[in-house]
């Protein structure tokens, strides 16, 4: 299971006992190793959109960014910093007033997602997408739906 570290925590509430219960529901219902650490870094609009600049040829805010530090993981040892997720605070906050999930909520959802990305799933092609999308379906209603 990943460890991760937070870094530049956001003012709104992040749940240790619920980041841990994603990435234990993300480790039972996929194959991929994830014994590594990872990063969640916080930064605003400007930061992000100059990562997005240089990383990605895009000049625009986005709400997270997936950075995968190894390719080759026979050679990470386990608590190396193998990935980062760098999410733009105000992004969270605005995506969660259009979705009415909540600033954490809507972290969580972004979490899976980046998640499921380092894990090497994309959604360029409508078949991916498909595919990430009942994933994350899958392990968002594991951890929130309501239990009868």
């Amino acid at each position: 299971m990943f460890t991760h570290k937070i870094i530049n925590p956001p003012d709104f509430k992040l749940d240790e006992k619920i980041i841990k219960n994603i990435f234990k529901t993300i480790e039972e219902t996929q194959e991929k190793t994830q014994a590594w650490t990872l990063n969640l870094v916080f930064v605003w609009p400007e930061e992000i959109k100059n990562l997005n600049s240089t990383y990605r040829k895009k000049d625009e805010v986005t709400d997270v960014l997936s950075f995968n530090y190894i390719f080759d993981f026979n050679e990470a040892k386990k608590n190396d910093i193998v990935w980062e997720l760098v999410f733009c605070i105000d992004r969270i906050i605005e995506q969660w007033q259009e979705d009415n999930l909540g600033s954490e909520k809507e972290f969580y959802m972004l979490l899976i997602h980046s998640v499921l990305h380092i894990l090497w799933y994309d959604h360029e092609e409508e078949n991916d997408y498909i595919l990430m999308k009942t994933q994350e379906n899958k392990i968002w209603d594991e951890l929130f739906k309501e239990k009868a």
